[in-house]
């Protein structure tokens, strides 16, 4: 019996050892992993995440138009024409920058261009667009930012072009630049005007 423990002493020492050693490379592996998945996400451009509604109806929704605005927005306007919806707000600083070029697309009428206004306050909405003109065919006001939501808002500005039947074909998070109109948007736009 006792040569019985002393074996089983034995056998359990380098059983032991074994763990400790697992347990000692555990973080290194941990930490390589971690620094793979961090490296590949680095690599990714935030502006080019999938929304899962491409493909997808327009959400459901109704919303009053911006202060001192006759229109506002509902999913039932989306139908019939293809259309861009411009997600923005008046304290978005990004949304700024972009504005002259909605500016300048409203002025041409190749498309009409939809405002959803986000989490904004009406009176500051109303300024805005007094101050720096209004592109917006209708603009909808979303104070509580639900319907934002529901369209997978990530921040402003966002804009998402809208085919003839309502459903959402592109996405683009950020800033419109003059090379995401002319690469990108306006060759969908004419793509699905025909």
């Amino acid at each position: 019996m006792g040569d019985e423990v002393l074996e089983d002493a034995a056998n359990a020492v380098p059983a032991r050892n074994k763990r400790g050693r697992f347990a000692v490379y555990t973080p290194l592996v941990i930490f390589l992993v971690m620094a793979v998945f961090l490296g590949i996400g680095l690599t990714m451009d935030p502006r080019e995440l999938p929304s899962p509604l491409i493909g997808k109806a327009v959400p459901v929704f109704s919303l009053p138009a911006v202060k001192g605005r006759e229109l506002g927005l509902a999913s039932a306007d989306l139908k019939g024409e293809v259309s861009l919806v411009n997600v923005f707000a008046s304290w978005c600083v990004a949304c700024r920058e972009e504005h002259p070029l909605w500016m300048q697309m409203a002025r041409s009428g190749v498309v009409p261009i939809h405002g959803l206004n986000y989490k904004d306050k009406p009176d500051d909405a109303q300024a805005w667009l007094d101050e720096l003109g209004d592109p917006y065919t209708r603009t909808g006001a979303d104070i509580s930012g639900r319907v934002g939501i529901d369209w997978g808002v990530y921040g402003v500005p966002e804009t998402f072009v809208i085919d003839r039947n309502g459903v959402i074909a592109y996405k683009h998070i950020g800033a419109i630049t003059p090379k995401a109109l002319d690469e990108t948007i306006m060759p969908l736009v004419r793509k699905l005007q025909q």
